[in-house]
């Protein structure tokens, strides 16, 4: 919640003091090894007690225990020699849980992934009671071993409490992450793409909004064990994107009951010296435990949230966006047998947005309202036989979302904002079924290990809806009328589209060093591509005996999903333009613009006799790198990647023959360049740090489907041109770290340096002024820092007496740097040119329960 001015400046000067720290470097996790010589994989590692000063002592004796996630078999166990060694030898691939609990020692538990043939390492630095938790930081997770190709992010339950965020939650977490950038207007960008054009799994399946495609569901926080931000998912086992690819992994239900509360003190806004109201409200909730010991288990994460966000800009009070809603993930987990477990779950979801899109120059009145509320069920089968691995999973999502402006006045557009009220609103009712099932064949060996999956996934999205829009005025710097648009014919909504797509993949692993990723896709699309061939392949090799040099490449072929909104793009309201001198008199006749798909036809554009685009966008990706172990606790990342998006929905106005039309074509394309380079150090577990600098470059069409019509439609639909995207950014710079200080105080600090983001000017009728987006916002910097203490709870508290009670502070842009979100970018203003809309630092304290 915010604290007081006095407060505020200590903070900041206390946060200041640590910022020399934030220069480090994150990519390796601990050394892996595939062993050649044997068919199974071990696991081994040292346990140690870490003193302040990040001094180690082995520890002899010590209980560690093993645990398989999947299956919930018996779990091994075993104890530290007198050197504090452990090892757990003849497992298989799989995910376990690793464990350690020794009286006067704080509780350790770490996910394990094994794969095939490796010999992992995971050493274990235990705590005294009173240090604060271990938070492990992978900021791009680069494993120095040979069995994967895809480079990828990954973000664990360890560490996302750590990071300082104004809501937590899976998308407010990406943009700290080097392969994601936040626009503007908040799109999330992977691989040069948009978000709609990207995709979000959860538990393997789809979890966005099934018309746009934006990852608009959310899943609490307090239930999520691991994201994932993949730019290059070689995996044929995805699909239906051509962006970057999201996948998130929830947490089991756990073994024994446990409680987690966290942000339940609410925060209040103050104004010259008096408290005026809650600036926001976010309890999130966690709990779970065994229903039926050792059979049945059950877990429950909700998240509520109430925040009133000012905007920098416009007078207080009309200067809020209000955000009000709630998540909840209900979990069961069944154990039918040692080889055979059943999981469901629910989300059921509610969020509305007023307000949602103001800013220095679009006051309240002239904004646009936003919400969405509705569930998804999902069924999973994992049954294990001699064979392999069958995997069965079903999910239905029903998704209702709206939007609608704050009156019926008419829509004001002038060179210096808007005016009036927003001109359009929707609703939109849509279903979704998936089922996905899977097979992964037992080992094969030829010539090397083959790990082979195979799957089928089956996908039947569908809405009706509605879309109304009232008149828009453009006026004049004098006030005077230059142009007008009204809206004709029918606004309801009704489109569908159903996919299936057949899978085959790979992972072959030779001599031990080489590990080669191969595999193939065929999507069938009843309103886009009849049959999508899509190859892909990704290899690893380990350079030396030492295996710290690896070096990475691979290349794949994507395909988008069909996006609902072009299904109906027909059957949306007609423009009307008409255009007006100065002195009021109408210039010629008004201009209907007729909805239409547009197709090659002999070489030119016609009208399509279709009432379905008939396609779907294709990607194009490959990409080189490497990595490299400098100090055992030091490790070195570097990449290539280029991407190339074509067929993409494009919405122009356009002229054939006699006919004046609002066309949509699939010309659309956009291509994506990026070089990374990154350290990441630890020093023990007292601390981690990463460092990653990305230049990148991104072009493509302007007007796309979603940046038309995606989250609200625009006003202004210009000529299409194809120049730089507003994500390009070619230079960035992101560090981060968890520092683990004296006093048992735990700092998470996270800084942004970038180039400024592109805008373009425009005219009074706001065309385009010059080349488009060849203007820029000025360098963006940010340095956001959390800090917490643990404190132990009293024994009369009961069944929690095992959590602790955590104490802190964060603060958003500590600098205080100005980063503009708004420019005067109409050449009509006498204002023209100037930066409106400055970010403000923000501070809050954080009261939780956790285990």
């Amino acid at each position: 919640m915010p604290v007081s001015l006095s407060v505020t400046r200590a903070f900041s000067k206390a946060m200041l003091v640590a910022c020399p720290f934030l220069l480090g470097v994150v990519f390796a996790q601990d050394s892996k090894r595939i062993d050649a010589e044997s068919g199974r994989s071990a696991l081994r590692g040292v346990v140690a007690h870490l003193d302040l000063q990040g001094q180690s002592t082995a520890l002899a004796s010590v209980p560690v225990k093993l645990s398989n996630v999947a299956q919930r078999v018996q779990p091994l166990s075993t104890f530290t020699d007198p050197d504090g060694r452990f090892q757990f030898e003849q497992l298989s691939a799989d995910v376990y849980l690793l464990e350690v609990n020794l009286p006067g020692f704080k509780p350790f538990t770490r996910k394990v992934v094994l794969h095939e043939r490796e010999t992992r390492v995971e050493n274990i630095g235990l705590e005294l009671e009173t240090v604060s938790e271990s938070v492990e930081v992978q900021g791009q997770a680069s494993e120095v071993t040979a069995h994967s190709a895809d480079p990828d992010t990954t973000l664990t339950n360890r560490e996302l409490p750590a990071l300082p965020m104004a809501q937590q939650t899976v998308r407010e977490a990406l943009p700290l992450t080097p392969g994601v950038v936040r626009t503007m207007d908040g799109t999330l960008n992977i691989k040069g793409e948009e978000e709609t054009r990207g995709m979000m799994l959860v538990d393997s399946e789809q979890m966005v909004d099934p018309v746009t495609g934006s990852f608009a569901i959310r899943i609490p926080l307090n239930a999520v064990d691991t994201v994932n931000v993949f730019e290059t998912p070689y995996n044929a086992q995805y699909g239906g994107f051509s962006g970057g690819l999201t996948t998130v992994e929830t947490k089991a239900p756990p073994d024994k009951w446990e409680y987690s509360l966290m942000d339940f003190v609410p925060g209040v806004r103050g104004k010259s010296g008096h408290i005026v109201g809650v600036s926001s409200e976010t309890p999130r909730l966690y709990t779970g435990g065994p229903l039926r010991k050792n059979k049945v288990y059950i877990s429950e994460a909700f998240d509520y949230i109430v925040k009133n966000q000012p905007v920098r800009g416009l007078a207080w009070p009309h200067n809020e966006d209000k955000t009000k809603g709630f998540t909840s993930l209900t979990a069961l987990e069944a154990i039918l047998s040692p080889k055979h477990l059943m999981t469901a779950s629910v989300v059921a979801f509610s969020m509305r947005d007023q307000f949602a899109d103001i800013n220095a120059l679009v006051p309240q009145s002239a904004s646009s309202n936003s919400g969405s509320k509705g569930v998804s069920a999902s069924l999973s089968d994992n049954y294990q036989s001699e064979a392999g691995t069958l995997a069965t999973m079903f999910r239905y999502t029903r998704f209702d979302s709206n939007a609608y402006g704050q009156g019926s006045e008419d829509m004001l557009i002038t060179p210096g904002g808007w005016g009036g009220n927003f001109f359009n609103s929707w609703t939109r009712t849509a279903n979704q079924f998936e089922g996905l099932p899977t097979f992964q064949l037992t080992r094969k060996n030829w010539h090397g290990s083959h790990d082979l999956k195979v799957g089928v996934d089956v996908l039947h999205h569908s809405y009706t809806g509605s879309n109304r829009s009232r008149r828009i005025d453009l006026l004049r710097e004098d006030g005077s009328l230059a142009e007008q648009i009204n809206f004709q014919g029918a606004n309801r909504l009704n489109g569908e589209d159903t996919e299936v797509s057949e899978f085959a993949q790979d992972h072959w692993v030779l001599a031990g060093r080489l590990a080669v990723d191969s595999g193939l896709r065929l999507s069938t699309q009843s309103d886009g591509r009849s049959a999508a061939l899509a190859p892909r392949a990704g290899l690893t090799y380990s350079l030396g005996e030492d295996q710290k040099t690896v070096l990475r490449a691979g290349g794949g072929l994507f395909y988008d999903r069909v996006p609902l909104l072009a299904t109906t793009f027909a059957q949306n309201p007609m423009r009307v333009v008409s255009f007006y001198d100065q002195a009021g008199a109408l210039m010629g006749a008004p201009v209907v613009f007729q909805n239409a798909y547009l197709e090659a036809q002999g070489g030119q554009m016609a009208i399509s006799g279709s009432q379905n685009p008939g396609t779907s966008a294709r990607n194009v990706t490959w990409n080189v790198g490497g990595d490299r172990q400098l100090r055992p606790n030091m490790t070195l990342r570097v990449g290539y990647l280029q991407s190339q998006t074509s067929d993409l929905f494009v919405v122009n106005p356009e002229t054939i023959g006699e006919n004046s039309l609002l066309a949509l074509t699939h010309t659309g394309n956009s291509h994506y360049r990026e070089f990374q380079a990154g350290v990441r150090y630890h020093h023990g577990q007292r601390a981690e740090l990463t460092a990653t600098y990305i230049h990148s470059s991104s072009r493509g069409d302007l007007n796309t489907l979603s940046d038309t019509y995606v989250p609200f439609e625009q006003p202004i639909i210009r000529p299409d041109a194809n120049d730089y995207l507003a994500s390009d950014i070619p230079n960035r710079l992101l560090s981060s770290g968890v520092f683990h200080l004296p006093w048992n105080l735990t700092v998470s600090p996270v800084a942004d340096l970038h180039t400024g983001f592109r805008y373009s000017d425009v005219d009074v009728l706001q065309n385009y002024v010059g080349t488009p987006n060849s203007q820029r916002f000025p360098t963006f910097f940010s340095l956001n820092l959390k800090a917490y203490k643990d404190f132990r709870l009293p024994a009369f508290v009961g069944r929690i007496r095992d959590h602790r009670l955590r104490i802190g502070v964060y603060t958003l842009n500590l600098t205080n740097h100005s980063n503009p979100h708004d420019v005067l970018n109409n050449i009509a203003s006498p204002d023209f040119g100037h930066f409106v809309g400055f970010q403000h630092r923000v501070n809050g304290l954080l009261i939780d329960i956790v285990k």
